[in-house]
């Protein structure tokens, strides 16, 4: 059957979606809704999410333990590399999201369905919880737990105000890093990670950069302590829905098949060789 006969078959609003589209655009949006793939996805997505935590709050635990030897500048710097070494294996796979809040951004840019968000969000928690209790399992509570908090001599208030500002940045980059306008493809990953980097290098004395509710769930759970979750929590998601405005700003709507491409993975079955008929 050929690609229009399959389109004429397909309801009105998913033509009216893949207008503009490539064949071979079209057949990776199909595959992706498949549901026998999503597995997969929210696999990528709970180890994703556990490498970022095991780095971002592992430097942190060992820094405590050993009084200092592993530095500042590596504790903000092992995030940002283990992000950029993610999205480059397997951002086809899931978009390597790693953050409930740019799910929900790319949801709000119409490059990621809704109803995929809240399984998304559980597996990035799930993956931040499982991280959290390897490293208790390690190294105890002697070294804390390495989740972010305010610093010395800053507020709650205004540790929330930097997780907007840095939550902002961080999804702007990673929204205007997947439209098609900017054509940066694989080096996306080194875009996120630079940002990721730079930020937990000013800001971090003063939050702790999370800019990631997952990644400061774990480390809170295990130590049952949710005296500041509320800061992290609310401000990445203040700062990625600026960020999805600011985005409408700059590009107008989402949707594009870029964007849907960088959100949601590209991970399709190839199609099987024809068997040999008889002769």
């Amino acid at each position: 059957m050929t690609v229009t006969g399959r389109a004429s078959e397909a309801p009105v609003a998913l033509r009216q979606a893949h207008v503009g589209l490539s064949v071979q655009d079209q057949r990776l949006i199909r595959d992706f809704d498949k549901s026998s793939l999503e597995w997969r996805r929210l696999f990528a997505e709970v180890l994703g999410t556990f490498l970022l935590v095991i780095a971002a709050a592992g430097s942190d635990i060992v820094n405590t333990l050993t009084q200092g030897s592993v530095g500042r500048i590596a504790t903000v710097t092992a995030p940002a590399l283990t992000v950029i070494a993610v999205i480059l294996f397997m951002g086809a796979v899931s978009g390597a999201h790693l953050n409930p809040v740019v799910s929900i951004a790319f949801a709000l840019r119409r490059d990621f369905s809704w109803r995929r968000v809240p399984a998304y969000i559980l597996a990035q928690f799930v993956g931040a919880t499982a991280a959290s209790l390897l490293l208790l399992s390690m190294f105890g509570r002697a070294g804390g737990f390495g989740g972010p908090h305010p610093g010395g001599g800053f507020t709650d208030l205004q540790a929330f105000a930097i997780e907007i500002v840095l939550t902002c940045g961080l999804v702007s980059t990673i929204l205007g890093a997947a439209s098609g306008a900017q054509n940066v493809g694989s080096l996306s990953a080194f875009a996120v990670g630079s940002y990721i980097l730079l930020a937990g290098l000013w800001a971090g004395p003063v939050s702790g950069a999370s800019m990631n509710p997952a990644r400061t769930f774990g480390p809170d759970l295990i130590s049952l302590n949710f005296d500041t979750l509320w800061l992290y929590t609310a401000g990445p998601l203040l700062g990625a829905a600026l960020a999805a405005g600011i985005a409408f700003i700059l590009r107008g709507k989402g949707g594009g098949a870029s964007g849907r491409k960088a959100a949601q993975g590209t991970l399709s079955q190839p199609p099987k060789p024809d068997r040999p008929t008889a002769p």
